[in-house]
């Protein structure tokens, strides 16, 4: 499988390196003023990084406001702006009168060979679904024609999915197949939520990742509002494409991830 990772946007990313004390959260941080990343999105970086790492472990509530704001050596206005920014991810949960609670994680999501939406979210102890939100027949231009290795004017059917871990939108995607392989595509995902059953059901058992290219880019205002984003931030692009297994093109795929809901691992064949 091959693995491209070009990253462009005309907004930065933003990213910080956390401190880590023996795999448990520091007492203290300093946070680098000059590195031309905001105050507040360095903290919200450790606080993530500390999460995913089982540091601040799910259901544990947060330090105070004001503890936080000690650590860090700012002002509690900009530690909210950061738990506030977690919060709308969906990461923490304020419980009214209780405090601030870990709800889950980042999803870390594996880019390999064998890559199944449903079997990663229920791998870390998440309810995956997914859902269709919009479908068409178009013919296949100079693109989708390289892609799946088709003749140009081909008639595929495209399928526009949402995937949710949980009650959180992680994944919107668009998804090319060749219509006559797959003629019930449209029904089948509809039923089932899946594309590795839909697939079963016209015959194709099994499938493989050939490759993924892996961009970001601000987000779109219908991808904004089906993933609950406000718009100008960013997203991962994960474009890919799945062989069947006499390993002829079978899918290809432009799905839009949340940057700050989704951990890519990349790994070997």
């Amino acid at each position: 499988m091959n693995i491209c990772i070009f990253v462009y946007t005309n907004k930065l990313i933003d990213s910080v390196v956390p401190k880590f004390d023996d795999g448990r959260m520091t007492k203290s941080s300093s946070l680098d003023r000059s590195a031309g990343i905001a105050v507040w999105r360095q903290i919200l970086e450790t606080l993530k990084a500390e999460i995913i790492s089982g540091a601040l472990e799910k259901g544990s509530r947060l330090p105070p406001e004001s503890d936080l704001a000690t650590r860090f050596g700012v002002n509690r206005h900009t530690v909210r702006r950061a738990i506030a920014a977690l919060t709308s991810e969906g990461i923490l949960r304020a419980d009214q009168g209780r405090g601030t609670f870990v709800a889950a994680a980042p999803l870390t999501y594996p880019i390999g060979p064998r890559t199944r939406f449903s079997e990663i979210v229920s791998g870390q102890n998440r309810a995956p679904s997914g859902r269709l939100i919009g479908s068409s027949l178009e013919e296949a231009d100079a693109m989708l024609s390289h892609h799946l290795e088709v003749p140009i004017g081909t008639v595929l059917v495209r399928i526009e999915t949402l995937r949710v871990a949980d009650s959180l939108p992680i994944m919107v995607g668009s998804s090319w197949f060749e219509h006559a392989r797959v003629p019930n595509l449209v029904t089948d995902y509809a039923d089932s939520g899946s594309v590795t059953d839909a697939l079963v059901r016209a015959g194709i058992t099994d499938y493989v990742r050939k490759e993924s290219r892996i961009t970001a880019e601000l987000v779109e205002a219908k991808d904004a509002q089906q993933l609950g984003l406000a718009l100008g931030q960013p997203v991962l692009v994960i474009e890919s494409v799945n062989l069947d297994m006499d390993g002829r093109p079978l899918q290809y795929t432009r799905a839009r991830a949340p940057a700050d809901r989704l951990q890519l691992v990349v790994g070997g064949d």
